[in-house]
């Protein structure tokens, strides 16, 4: 009867330490213009402006990609980013980025940063680029 207790107390302290931790939950960060001039930019790192095309073109973050959380792609889209990169939203308020940040916490995205206004990133010293018409 001991063999089989001592048997069973070991194998429940096997499968104890094999065990997963689960992790917390994924939270969207937000960065002000300031935190974000001192991060390291490379090929894990995107910049994503979710203004419209119009907005977009008449200036944005130097490096950002453009996807426009109105015009109702922007949920299909994320389906091709890489979930492990980080990411970096910013709109015209910190409204549309927060609710783009949402949606992309839903998808399973791990690293995610709201920025949120343009105008503060700018005013902040950030570079920035203006689309030739």
């Amino acid at each position: 009867m001991k063999n089989i207790a001592l048997s069973m107390i070991v194998a429940l302290l096997l499968f104890s330490c094999t065990a997963t931790q689960p992790q917390g939950p994924v939270e969207v960060k937000n960065m002000t213009p300031t935190a974000f001039k001192s991060q390291q930019m490379g090929r894990k790192t995107v910049v994503i402006d979710v203004r419209t095309p119009e907005e977009y073109a008449s200036g944005h973050l130097d490096g950002a990609s453009n996807s426009d959380f109105r015009n109702g792609d922007f949920a299909r889209e994320l389906e091709n980013w890489d979930k492990d990169k980080v990411y970096y939203l910013y709109c015209a308020s910190g409204n549309r980025s927060s609710k783009a940040a949402a949606l992309l916490k839903e998808a399973g995205f791990k690293h995610i940063y709201n920025l949120g206004a343009y105008p503060d990133l700018k005013q902040a010293g950030l570079p920035t680029t203006t689309e030739a018409n």
